[in-house]
């Protein structure tokens, strides 16, 4: 399986995705912290890491640089979350 590059927003995600079976770094654990955007892009392209972020401004840098990337947009969070209490709570809606 591919390995995941979790970006600092998303670092607290790791536990979950490893429950899930992803062998996962997050920026922190390979010294990216606080770094610019284009050093963390490029980490992920060269050890050809799946880059998981919510910042727009690096997925598209990843697709400029044909690096693997997830944007994962508040939108995104918000249809899922819509989808899932519709899901659970049918009534409500």
């Amino acid at each position: 399986m591919a390995k995941l590059l979790l970006d600092e927003m998303y670092s607290g995600l790791k536990e979950y995705f490893e429950l899930l079976g992803w062998e996962v770094l997050t920026v922190n654990d390979i010294g990216l912290q606080g770094a610019k955007d284009r050093e963390i892009v490029l980490y992920a392209k060269r050890n050809d890491l799946i880059l998981v972020t919510q910042d727009q401004k690096i997925a598209d840098m990843a697709e400029i640089l044909q690096a693997k990337c997830v944007l994962i947009s508040s939108g995104l969070i918000a249809k899922m979350a819509d989808e899932r209490i519709k899901e659970k709570y049918p009534e409500t809606k």
